[in-house]
């Protein structure tokens, strides 16, 4: 069974293009991951400091690779002074 996550970041008003920025350098390398079946970026329509991966996983392994890459990584470093809330990451299993 597939594993799904919902990552949420919001960026502080004078952040959003650096945030973008960042946030975008991590979709490539992600999507050639082993066990990455769905990788996306979204940006609120009406908030433009809302961002959100929407993603779907193989399995758990999978995302534990995931989390261990360095592209994370350094995304995960840099985005802090960026945000203008906590990160919010949900994990989800389908019905």
């Amino acid at each position: 069974m597939s594993l799904h996550v919902v990552a949420r970041f919001v960026a502080r008003s004078d952040s959003i293009d650096a945030l973008r920025t960042l946030l975008l350098g991590a979709l490539e390398p992600t999507r050639r991951e082993a066990g990455c079946i769905r990788y996306e970026l979204l940006q609120n329509a009406s908030d433009p400091t809302d961002f959100t991966f929407v993603e779907e996983w193989a399995d758990e392994a999978a995302l534990a690779a995931h989390l261990a890459t360095p592209h994370l990584a350094v995304l995960l470093e840099h985005a802090p002074p960026l945000l203008a809330a906590e990160l919010d990451v949900r994990r989800y299993l389908a019905c």
